[in-house]
């Protein structure tokens, strides 16, 4: 239901702020940008399904191959000490964990496009156990709130576009993005395991995030010991190498296992395939009606109240610079790292403003983008207490960016 709100307040809102441009400000060519953005979006949704379908036949491909030989449920036996607490609906040792600590894998290391099509199959798993089939179970909410929380370990395209901007460092956001993005996944496990009313002082759970902390630490120190042109060199080296590992750990257990490893590829891919025919009307839907909430000026001026509010508080209000990045992100990847870039293109890489932007870039993930693709890839339509804990989780990522962004780099 609320995905259903959202959509219909993005498009009356909309139309109320285009009615009075057109009044008070005889803005004639507003309804014109609207429309000709509906065109646009529903063209970008349509594209964007279509150019995943080819990487989504990859991976589901690639993930058939797995589940065939076992390794899926050997990764299921290896999470179920905490999925088991953080997924107390998925039964033990059911695949749908291993699809799951497969995909929070790839999203760490920045691979998003490997983590979406295994995030997609380990929704199809989790819809086979959901006794109501067109509404959100618990365990999918858990899961798209921590994908939707974008935990990234090595922001990569980040590091690449500031490169490309001119940065002196192109590396230097990389502890702030860390610290930023952990906090924002904290926060969405916390809200959504409050309302599910998960018990989070668990054995298992403590030790789990006292190891996250252990590993963030040690990136940390790694990453600070090397010098700042390695960074992205190292990270992006590792992340690649360990990507292209596991698609031939694959296919070697599959051999070992002597199945046909071609054949059963072939199956998984075609199972790609009707994913990504099946997305298109949801994604279509939720870039239409941010579409034109951009294309009204209404993004403008929520931007510009906010700052007008600061200003007004006494507080400095440099920060607003990157505010439209944040406020971007929930609602269009593409959109969000546009804004990323004019705020570099406009303030310099490395500026405050620009730092910030991309500090924001990477704490999260899109939201509404992600719930359009996961759920309407199995036909969810009530998505129960999914988007209120993620944007809270985007908030936190927020104000976080911003913290670290003053640590880091202030003004």
């Amino acid at each position: 239901m609320a995905l259903n709100y959202i959509w219909i307040g993005f498009i009356l809102v909309a139309f109320v702020v285009a009615l009075c441009k057109l009044i008070f400000l005889q803005d004639t060519d507003v309804f014109t940008q609207i429309i000709s953005s509906t065109f646009d979006s529903a063209r970008m949704g349509f594209d964007v399904s279509i150019g995943l379908t080819g990487i989504l036949s990859l991976w589901l491909g690639l993930m058939k191959i797995g589940e065939k030989a076992g390794l899926i449920h050997a990764f299921a036996r290896i999470a179920s000490p905490v999925f088991g607490k953080l997924f107390p609906e998925i039964p033990k040792d059911h695949p749908a964990a291993g699809s799951i600590f497969m995909n929070i894998s790839a999203n760490m290391l920045g691979l998003d496009n490997a983590a979406t099509p295994i995030g997609l199959r380990a929704m199809q798993q989790l819809q086979e156990l959901n006794p109501k089939k067109d509404t959100a179970s618990n365990a999918m909410i858990m899961f798209l709130n921590i994908n939707a929380s974008g935990l990234t370990v090595i922001p990569i395209t980040i590091m690449m576009y500031r490169a490309q901007y001119g940065a002196a460092n192109p590396s230097d956001i990389f502890l702030p993005i860390l610290l930023t993005t952990f906090v924002s996944t904290l926060v969405a496990i916390i809200a959504v395991g409050i309302v599910q009313k998960i018990n989070l002082f668990q054995r298992n759970l403590l030790l789990f995030f006292l190891g996250a902390f252990t590993f963030i630490g040690s990136l940390v120190w790694f990453f600070r010991s090397l010098p700042q042109e390695k960074v992205s060199l190292y990270s992006t080296l590792f992340a690649n190498a360990l990507l292209f590992s596991i698609i031939c750990g694959f296919i070697i257990c599959g051999v070992r296992k002597k199945l046909n490893v071609y054949d059963a590829f072939i199956e998984g891919a075609k199972e790609g395939f009707l994913t990504a025919v099946k997305i298109i009307p949801y994604l279509v839907a939720i870039l239409v009606a941010i579409g034109v909430f951009r294309a009204s000026g209404a993004m403008d001026y929520l931007v510009e109240g906010l700052r007008w509010c600061v200003t007004s508080a006494g507080l400095d209000a440099t920060f607003v610079g990157g505010v439209p990045t944040m406020l971007m992100k929930p609602l269009s990847g593409s959109g969000a790292r546009g804004m990323m870039l004019d705020a570099m293109g406009t303030y310099g890489a490395d500026s405050f403003v620009g730092r910030l932007a991309c500090v924001a870039q990477g704490s999260t993930d899109t939201v509404f983008y992600v719930a359009a693709v996961y759920y309407g890839s199995v036909a969810i339509r009530n998505t129960r207490h999914t988007i209120s804990c993620a944007l809270l989780a985007d908030l936190a990522g927020a104000l976080t960016a911003i913290a670290m962004t003053y640590l880091f780099f202030s003004v």
